[in-house]
């Protein structure tokens, strides 16, 4: 087990203490005073170059069933009578031979629960090609826990046995993913690493950058997001002339867009627009050169997005930044009723944009030092409701970046099954990978000390590991 001993707790006085100085010099005006990094920070590795994290949030929560699908002969007939078969009978499956050339064969020889072999989904040719080479790997069976659960341990209702509040809940979970806890938490796990990392940059004002809608992940309790659009820093054209031809009317506009009543969400929006306007010209400046060759296409909005924070990670030496934490998400995976063909064109769009942003994170001379990730709210269940999927809860994510150990599956792959052990009804899966041990595993890669892992996620001293093995140069497993 990863135990929180004293020196632990050393560590949350220290961060503490640092918390304590961060909130000071957030009360002080000007530039320089309010985003200088603290030289007396807490051990955090900040050595080795550049890196950054991107959280990909899939809302809605994705069909995992229909993103890795078993192929081997065996396992495919139960997918496929569990999903009531192919579309032409009224089922949900995808048809065996659409997956023939997707087959996701470890570079490693790797042995799946019942000797399975999965294939990515048809629309993820690029995803697919990143596996082969070895710089993608598939996370089975990923969810929130508190403790490792049995079904047993579930179905006791115990108190001994914690699970997490609000399950199968849209906005709970996605909060649960994000933070820890379901709706109304103001703490993400991506800004509790921003709150380690800002001592790194001379920038703190730009460790978390959010480029999609309000969400908790990116919110610590120092490190507040930089909100950012697709097409740059975030502008307000009638604060930069009169409003109506009034100069008061300008200032009100700017006063009710900055200014908090005392209620915590308002207070956050207006120190969210605050920031946006006050350093939109800094922001907009450091992008001027930070044009890429890498082609995003059009009408896709997570392309769009992760373009973006792209062309922000070419300015890092422009914004003064050494560690990074990003959010992007796109919609529409809440997938009750037509799923084949929406599902489909979903997955598409998200192998197109992540496969954009390898590209150009090779282009910009950092694949190595860029994580991105996924998550969604929930997996789905595998049995069909007729024509879509309900709400479940493990589901399977992708990891991508020339640090991850790809070409290979971390975690357990589940049965495939609406009555084993390993799910807790219609083949809602049970998670066997915490959301702690992915945190505490991508924390750790991006330099986070092995003592200081428990303030990321909380959970992890549950756990028998708190390195999934996914990534090179981890302080865990450097530790380990």
């Amino acid at each position: 087990m990863f135990h929180i001993g004293k020196a632990n707790e050393i560590s949350r006085r220290a961060f503490m203490r640092r918390s304590s100085q961060l909130a000071v010099m957030g009360a002080a005006s000007g530039y320089a005073m309010g985003l200088a990094g603290l030289s007396d920070a807490a051990a955090f590795d900040n050595t080795g170059g550049y890196k950054a994290l991107v959280c990909v949030f899939l809302l809605g929560g994705n069909d995992h069933a229909n993103t890795i699908i078993p192929f081997d002969a065996t396992n495919y007939a139960r997918y496929s009578s569990i999903r009531g078969g192919l579309p032409d009978d009224g089922g949900i499956a995808i048809a065996r031979e659409a997956l023939a050339g997707q087959v996701l064969n470890p570079i490693a020889a790797q042995t799946l629960t019942d000797d399975m072999q999965m294939a990515l989904a048809p629309t993820m040719p690029r995803l697919k090609a990143r596996f082969d080479q070895g710089v993608m790997a598939p996370l089975l069976n990923v969810g929130p826990l508190i403790v490792p659960l049995t079904r047993q341990q579930y179905d006791s209702n115990s108190s001994s046995f914690p699970r997490p509040a609000k399950l199968f809940s849209h906005n709970d979970q996605q909060s649960t993913w994000q933070s820890g806890s379901p709706e109304g938490s103001v703490s993400g796990w991506g800004g509790r690493i921003g709150d380690l990392a800002a001592s790194s940059n001379t920038n703190s004002m730009f460790t978390a950058i959010n480029a999609t809608g309000n969400a908790v992940f990116l919110s610590g309790d120092q490190t507040q997001p930089y909100g950012i659009s697709s097409s740059g820093a975030i502008e307000i054209a009638a604060l930069g002339r009169n409003l109506y031809g009034s100069s008061a009317a300008s200032q009100a506009l700017r006063e009710l867009l900055t200014n908090g009543t005392g209620h915590v969400f308002e207070n956050d929006y207006a120190m969210a627009n605050a920031r946006s306007i006050q350093f939109s010209g800094f922001v907009n400046d450091a992008l001027q050169n930070a044009n890429l060759a890498t082609d995003f296409g059009t009408g896709n909005s997570l392309a769009q997005q992760l373009e973006i924070v792209a062309r922000l990670i070419a300015s890092r030496n422009q914004l003064g930044v050494q560690r990074q934490v990003f959010l992007v998400a796109t919609g529409g995976f809440d997938n009750h009723d037509g799923l084949i063909g929406t599902h489909e064109g979903l997955l598409s769009g998200l192998d197109f944009a992540l496969d954009a942003f390898y590209r150009a994170m090779s282009e910009v001379g950092v694949a190595d030092r860029v994580t991105a990730f996924t998550a969604s709210d929930f997996g789905r269940t595998l049995a069909s409701n007729g024509d879509g999927s309900d709400h479940g809860w493990g589901s399977h994510h992708f990891v991508l970046g020339d640090a991850v150990k790809g070409g290979q599956f971390y975690g357990r792959a589940p049965q495939i099954s609406v009555d084993s052990d390993d799910q807790v009804g219609r083949g809602r899966l049970l998670p066997d990978t915490s959301v702690d041990q992915y945190s505490a595993t991508l924390a750790s890669w991006l330099g986070v000390s092995p003592s200081e892992i428990p303030i990321v996620s909380p959970n992890i001293g549950n756990f028998n590991s708190a390195d999934l093995g996914f990534l090179s140069g981890s302080e865990l497993a450097r530790e380990g």
